[in-house]
C-alpha cells in the first residue's frame, strides 16, 4: 500500500505536499459501570438478614450506586469453641447465604458473601486488606446483648481503617420453629 499525500497549499512553484500520517484515533477506555459504584463491606453475624440492616443498606444505596460484600465471621457458640475452632463455619455459611439472598431480594447488589475468621476484627481486616472498599457497615445486636459492642468492634474498625464505619443496631430474625403437633387439615391453631 503506497503512502498517500494531501495538498497543503498552492504556490507559484507548484503544490506543496506532505505525507499523510496514519489516522490517529483516540480511544477512551470504556466506562466500567462496576467501577463507578461505591463498594461497601458489610460485617454481620446474627443480624445478617435482619430487617433493620436491610433497610439501612437500602437507604444507603439510594444516595449513590452501590455494591455490597457481606462478611459473616464464623463465630462458634458455647463449648464448640473449645473443641473445634471451625465449629461456627456451617452456621456462618447459612447466615451468609440467607443474608445475601434477602439483600438481593430487596434489590441490593451483592458481589459476594464471605465467611471469615471467628474474630470479627481479624475477619474484617483480612477482607479490607485483600480488596478495595469505600465504606464499612457493622451490624450488631442491641447494647447489653451484643458481644461485638462489648468488644468495641465499630470503634476498633474505625481505628483499623481510614474508611467511614457505620454502625447499625439490629435484631436477629426469629428462627422458624417447626410444630411438633400436626394439625388436622382445615383446623385453626
Amino acid at each position: 500500500m503506497g503512502m498517500g499525500f494531501r495538498e497543503l497549499s498552492s504556490s507559484p512553484y507548484g503544490a506543496i505536499t506532505k505525507p499523510l500520517e496514519p489516522e490517529l484515533t483516540m480511544q477512551l477506555p470504556e466506562e466500567d459501570p462496576m467501577a463507578l459504584k461505591t463498594r461497601i463491606l458489610v460485617v454481620a453475624n446474627r443480624t445478617a438478614d435482619s430487617p433493620e440492616l436491610i433497610a439501612a443498606l437500602r437507604q444507603r444505596a439510594t444516595r449513590t450506586p452501590t455494591r455490597f460484600t457481606l462478611l459473616v465471621p464464623a463465630v462458634p457458640h458455647g463449648l464448640a469453641w473449645a473443641a473445634d475452632m471451625k465449629a461456627g463455619r456451617s452456621e456462618a455459611a447459612s447466615r451468609a447465604e440467607s443474608g445475601a439472598a434477602r439483600m438481593r431480594m430487596s434489590g441490593l447488589e451483592v458481589d459476594v458473601a464471605l465467611i471469615g475468621d471467628p474474630d470479627p476484627l481479624a475477619a474484617a481486616g483480612d477482607v479490607l486488606g485483600s480488596d478495595k472498599f469505600d465504606e464499612v457497615v457493622v451490624s450488631t445486636l442491641p447494647r447489653g446483648v451484643s458481644r461485638w459492642l462489648r468488644l468495641s468492634l465499630p470503634h476498633r474498625l474505625r481505628r483499623l481503617t481510614d474508611l467511614p464505619v457505620i454502625h447499625v443496631t439490629a435484631h436477629p430474625r426469629p428462627a422458624r420453629v417447626a410444630s411438633s403437633r400436626r394439625q388436622p387439615v382445615g383446623a385453626q391453631p
